[in-house]
């Protein structure tokens, strides 16, 4: 390294060392202070503070509503992800084919995405009213409860969080459509290639990225998800919408057991970073064969 490429490093870290710090101070030392949490018995109303080492996670490696939280973040993760990457595909393709009002159909779509998922919430706790929700009243006028019956329930927050997140998706891949070159499209033609055939063998290729990244920063954002089901279910009925950010909440903020809560956060944050990684390193593995 000569002393110019090392003088131009130093600078660079004298530049980057502002944004560090605070990186530090709001992310690292939270991140760290809440593993220590969770290696000790904490309840402030009893004065109980005490180092436990391992117990949280061990009793949380038999605890039966951990792993009916974690069944539950699984399941609503991988439905609503999977989902939202075929439905915002079939929906960025059709604003590609739309000529006339895409304008206004991209501002329709916006909204969606624009609404804070409290509000969305809300809505759909209205559509899905059992006596006055426009969900039965679709379906004439049954009345079916939708959040309250322990298999229906699921389903309808993965619904919910669907129709609040395609937009991300199908803007992603509306954008990236506009950037495919019209002469691949027309050599494909030219070649015979059926509507299926271009759309596997040229439209989906050039898709693969940014699909990958859709689906990565959806998959984050699932297993985070705390907003619906708060304040749709609140976990219920009997736990069947209880995700792990739900289970991390009510041990920290309802019982108070700041240790055990923050061993799920722990679990929680250990999942989040574990999914990156395997979303990462198969984008890797595709830039190299690539």
């Amino acid at each position: 390294m000569t002393p110019r490429t090392r003088a131009a490093r130093r600078e660079g870290l004298v530049y980057l060392a502002p944004a560090l710090c605070a990186l530090g101070a709001l992310t690292v030392y939270p991140a760290l202070w809440v593993i220590w949490l969770s290696l000790q018995e904490r309840m402030p109303i009893f004065g109980i503070e005490r180092f436990e080492g391992l117990r949280n996670y061990l009793f949380l490696a038999v605890d039966p509503r951990f792993w009916s939280a974690a069944r539950v973040t699984i399941v609503f993760t991988l439905a609503s992800v999977a989902l939202e990457v075929l439905l915002g595909l079939g929906v960025a393709l059709l604003l590609r084919q739309q000529q006339l009002g895409r304008k206004l159909a991209l501002g329709l779509l916006l909204l969606a995405w624009a609404l804070p998922a409290v509000v969305t919430a809300k809505m759909f706790e209205w559509l899905y009213h059992p006596a006055a929700g426009l969900v039965n009243f679709l379906l004439g006028g049954r009345q079916i409860n939708w959040l309250g019956d322990p298999a229906l329930a699921l389903p309808g927050l993965i619904l919910a969080d669907v129709w609040r997140t395609i937009p991300f998706v199908a803007l992603l891949c509306y954008a990236r459509l506009l950037g495919i070159p019209a002469a691949l499209y027309e050599g494909a033609e030219v070649d015979g290639a059926g509507r299926w055939a271009i759309f596997r063998f040229v439209t989906v290729p050039m898709l693969r990225r940014i699909l990958l990244i859709a689906a990565l920063f959806r998959t984050l954002d699932a297993l985070r998800a705390f907003d619906l089901m708060f304040v749709l279910t609140r976990g219920g009925p009997a736990g069947t919408t209880e995700t792990l950010t739900l289970y991390a909440y009510r041990s920290l903020f309802q019982t108070l057991q700041i240790g055990f809560g923050s061993a799920v956060g722990v679990v929680v944050f250990a999942l989040v970073m574990a999914v990156a990684w395997a979303y990462l390193a198969a984008q890797r593995d595709e830039d190299t064969a690539g």
